[in-house]
């Protein structure tokens, strides 16, 4: 039987790495993405800690009650999870942490993302490091080490002799099951959209609801259906709007919502002037394809019978691969897509702190041609010295060459380690 405490996080070498020499860690990221699974594990070993939950409602009392007295009356390193519960708690945390700097101290994690909550994020700012802990990552589940993106900006050849392949069931598999680790446990389709069903309510009912006083919960599963269904588009919010029969305003509120508790991403436009980056469109993923595939009714039979939707989800599931590599691969990047103003398009643009890019493209079917690499060779005479490798990923086996630093690879080398 499958296992999610048998699953090695690839995030726990960072994750030990920041309690170091950080006095305070927010292990963030989705609901049932494992956080309190490796909190446990961590504080049960390599870094010894109490470990302690706001899930709990007497220590969720005890801590919105007195904060200040509440953190008096722990000793030793601990962990505290579910913060965002405690918005309380911060202010007090960081008066503590002023007077004891030690590393270590809070190991925090939440269900929501500090970074979009001002004034949680405001009151450990220079104190605090944050993790992201996504789904696991294919790489995670096949135990194989390394990271997309370090392989990719190194210059040396994506595919190796290990290469695990990935055919085109395989991969629709990879997208029903997304990366949840209690889905994973699951023994059919019928129990895993009951399990998505109720996660889904629990997200909007409870967690949407603790973070801000929305009016519009009824409305958020036909906006998060409608969400699903443009994953890997551009998010034209106007547009939006309309299918969804929301108010401009509101909707822009909810689409901060589904963010700040990690149900859907918005990967951010290239382009090489900064401000240019900011006032064009950014695509919109779910976060996990699993969810979107539920949200959409399809499973393994229906997405081999809907091409366009199977493009889009894996799409989604390469940027989400990606994403979560990010976390414990050693080159800092960040992701973008590209679009140029003679529509040449770019799936997924991935730029280092050098200013260096890599560029990626997906692509559903096996056997890629040279048109497929045409927003590549775009994003390349654009980008000049600074571009590494444009990549063109594919459900085929073929590792070929296409010109001067483009190459198609099978997109089962985003985990082949």
């Amino acid at each position: 039987m499958y296992s999610a405490a048998m699953i090695e996080r690839s995030l726990t070498p960072p994750l030990l790495d920041a309690l170091s020499d950080r006095p305070v860690t927010l292990l963030a990221g989705a609901r049932q993405s494992g956080k309190s699974t490796l909190a446990l594990a961590v504080a049960g070993g390599a870094h010894p800690a109490r470990y302690l939950t706001f899930d709990d409602p007497p220590t969720l009392t005890a801590a919105t009650g007195d904060p200040v007295g509440f953190l008096a009356g722990l000793s030793g390193d601990v962990v505290l999870d579910e913060v965002q519960l405690v918005p309380e708690l911060f202010r007090a945390l960081k008066a503590a942490v002023d007077r004891d700097r030690r590393p270590g101290r809070f190991l925090l994690t939440g269900s929501a993302q500090v970074l979009l909550l001002p004034r949680l994020s405001e009151s450990l700012a220079g104190r605090m490091e944050i993790l992201t802990l996504w789904p696991l990552a294919q790489s995670e589940i096949e135990a194989r080490g390394g990271s997309f993106i370090d392989a990719a900006f190194s210059g040396e050849p994506l595919v190796g002799g290990s290469l695990t392949s990935a055919s085109t069931d395989d991969v629709r598999r990879m997208i029903v099951l997304g990366g949840f680790p209690e889905v994973r446990t699951l023994r059919d389709d019928r129990r895993r959209n009951a399990w998505f069903s109720s996660y889904l309510s629990t997200m909007l009912q409870r967690d949407v609801r603790d973070i801000a006083n929305v009016d519009g919960l009824v409305t958020m599963p036909n906006l998060l259906a409608l969400l699903a269904a443009r994953s890997a588009s551009l998010l034209n919010v106007s547009e939006l709007s309309r299918s969804a029969g929301i108010k401009l305003t509101s909707l822009n509120r909810y689409l901060a919502l589904l963010e700040t508790v990690y149900l859907v991403q918005r990967l951010p436009a290239w382009a090489p002037n900064l401000g240019k980056r900011l006032v064009k469109a950014p695509k919109v993923h779910c976060v996990d394809t699993g969810l979107a595939a539920h949200l959409l009714g399809l499973d393994e039979r229906g997405l081999g019978a809907a091409p366009q939707v199977l493009g889009a989800l894996l799409e989604t599931l390469v940027v989400n691969e990606i994403q979560k590599g990010s976390g414990w691969a050693d080159t800092r990047a960040r992701l973008f897509h590209f679009r140029s103003a003679d529509r040449h398009e770019v799936d997924i643009v991935i730029e280092d702190a050098a200013g260096r890019v890599v560029g990626v493209e997906v692509r559903a079917s096996a056997t890629p041609g040279r048109a497929d690499f045409a927003g590549l060779r775009a994003l390349r005479d654009l980008v000049g010295d600074r571009f590494v490798r444009g990549v063109v990923l594919h459900l085929g086996e073929a590792a070929l060459p296409f010109g001067d630093k483009l190459e198609a690879a099978p997109v089962a080398s985003l985990w082949s380690g």
